[in-house]
């Protein structure tokens, strides 16, 4: 079921996704700006789109520390996606990882909050198999696999 519910949101943002639109920064809600600039003060290289109904924002912090996220219409996150480290992978996603996954090597992180949800796709690299990009839970649950 678990499948399902993520292949059913992974076509819905795909299908959405192909309805961007770049947008300049004046053309974006008051609001949103308002609430992205007080929440992200160190934000850089900032790019704006419409991505469906959602306001749709690209941007660093720090060095090459990609950020992505998504408001409605009235400045509510909905969706954050944002670039992590190894060390900052909750224990039971890194013991999902161990027991799971051995031989592979950590290449790419990343953390997507969906409201309240929150999970971590992880590309893993290995010299003798193909490679995998693996979804894993905050409780440490497998919710896809993939080969890379």
């Amino acid at each position: 079921m678990k499948k399902q519910v993520l292949i059913f949101a992974a076509t819905i943002c795909i299908a959405i996704s192909g309805q961007s639109q770049d947008l300049a920064q004046n053309q974006v809600p008051s609001v949103i700006l308002n609430t992205f600039n007080n929440s992200f003060p160190k934000a850089s290289d900032i790019e704006w789109e419409m991505d469906g109904v959602l306001y749709n924002v690209d941007f660093e912090i720090g060095w090459n520390t990609d950020h992505e996220i998504w408001y409605n219409s009235q400045g509510v996150l909905v969706r954050h996606k944002e670039d992590i480290t190894k060390d900052e992978l909750p224990k039971v996603v890194m013991n999902r990882l161990k027991a799971n996954f051995k031989g592979y090597a950590i290449d790419d992180i990343e953390r997507m909050t969906d409201e309240d949800k929150i999970s971590y796709k992880i590309e893993l690299n290995t010299f003798t198999r193909q490679d995998l990009d693996v979804i894993i839970d905050q409780q440490g649950n497998l919710i896809s696999k993939m080969l890379d």
